[in-house]
């Protein structure tokens, strides 16, 4: 899968001359600048892209050209890229668990932030990673709702491990600062005000000022057409609990989105393969492809669809069972969909907001998954 050197006006235009057989991404670089630079211009503190989210580099290139300076890895590959794509960035490695070599890899590329929420992994960094210069940020959990995914099943520590493991940061002489997740797809600003009084409250139980405090990624967004996601109101509320739960201690802000800067910057073209009896539409991408997020985290149903001549279907709304291309039964899209009445086989259903957790989920199971990429000016049709 290779961006296309053409810019096309939108995604009709590039299926009206090549009516792709296989799913199309339509990338749209001024909307993943836009995005960007409202992190910037509203977000009160450092902004960090979780790479994870899209590593693709048309995608790293653009924020860094829209000013992005930092970037949140997981994983050595990802570390390289950053290194490769914007040298001079800096890099939080705050995936809280890595092998040994890991730790020496990210050492080696001049890494100095680390996120941990065990003591196990926390005595691994200690050992390997010279202090001086360096900080660790203590990854904590709250039984907090408002999200779309519980990231807290997997990673944090509770409150009172994270008392222990700040002292220990401090101790061995890092730079100890907080961080934590509310949630992926997260619209709740008290989420956030949430998490952030309990830093405070870590903070002062341990008797360690940080320099830091991360609030992590979650930022959603645009999915639903009924819910648009209220950035700048998420901010607010951020900056304004940072000031009222710490006071004159208060940290520097660090935030770490992924979805909120790049979801929406694509939309995905999938072809109707067959509609099966007037009844079931087959697509050319399913769930083993770029539309794997919608099972765990909900439809999108910010869609429409055309004809191979580029012509919008305006019927009227009519539910759908959606299946995908492989010879799998679970390749089904939850729900029934709303599709146009109108539609027929050879026409492309257009996902949009579909820039996150979809090019790194997409697979060659069944021989499918063949994905292609087009520059676009605007992704609305």
């Amino acid at each position: 899968m290779g961006l296309s050197r053409t810019i096309w006006n939108d995604p009709a235009e590039y299926i009206r001359l090549h009516q792709p057989e296989n799913p199309v991404m339509f990338f749209a670089p001024s909307v993943a600048q836009a995005a960007a630079r409202r992190f910037i211009d509203g977000f009160p503190g450092l902004v960090t892209y979780a790479v994870k989210s899209n590593p693709g580099e048309e995608m790293i290139e653009n924020l860094a050209a829209a000013g992005i300076r930092g970037y949140d890895c997981a994983s050595p590959f990802e570390i390289d890229l950053i290194r490769r794509l914007a040298p001079d960035a800096a890099i939080h490695y705050h995936n809280p668990v890595r092998s040994a070599a890991e730790i020496a890899h990210a050492v080696a590329k001049g890494v100095k932030s680390y996120s941990v929420d065990s003591r196990s992994e926390l005595a691994k960094l200690v050992a390997m990673v010279p202090a001086e210069g360096c900080e660790i940020s203590v990854r904590f959990k709250l039984p907090v709702g408002g999200a779309a995914y519980n990231f807290g099943a997997k990673f944090g520590a509770t409150a009172e491990l994270a008392v222990e493991l700040l002292k220990i940061v401090r101790d061995a002489g890092f730079t100890p600062s907080l961080t934590f997740h509310p949630g992926t797809q997260c619209t709740d600003p008290a989420a956030w005000e949430t998490y952030i009084r309990k830093a405070a409250e870590i903070s002062a139980t341990a008797g360690v000022k940080i320099a830091r405090l991360n609030v992590g990624g979650g930022f959603p967004n645009h999915r639903l057409h009924a819910v648009v996601p209220q950035l700048e109101e998420i901010f607010a509320v951020i900056g304004r609990v940072a000031d009222e739960a710490f006071g004159a201690d208060r940290p520097a802000l660090v935030c770490e989105p992924g979805r909120a800067l790049c979801g929406d910057a694509f939309s995905t073209a999938a072809r109707i393969k067959a509609i099966r009896d007037d009844s079931h539409v087959f697509l050319n991408d399913g769930i083993y492809g770029t539309l794997n997020e919608m099972p765990q985290i909900g439809m999108i149903d910010r869609l429409q669809v055309i004809s191979p001549e580029g012509v919008l279907r305006r019927g009227a709304p009519e539910p759908r069972i959606v299946f995908g291309p492989t010879c799998d039964s679970v390749d089904r899209l939850p729900g029934d969909i709303l599709m146009p009445s109108d539609i027929a086989e050879g026409d492309y259903v257009i996902w949009h907001g579909m820039g996150s957790y979809s090019v790194v989920t997409n697979s060659r199971f069944n021989g499918f998954g063949d994905l292609q990429m087009a520059t676009v000016l605007s992704t609305k049709l």
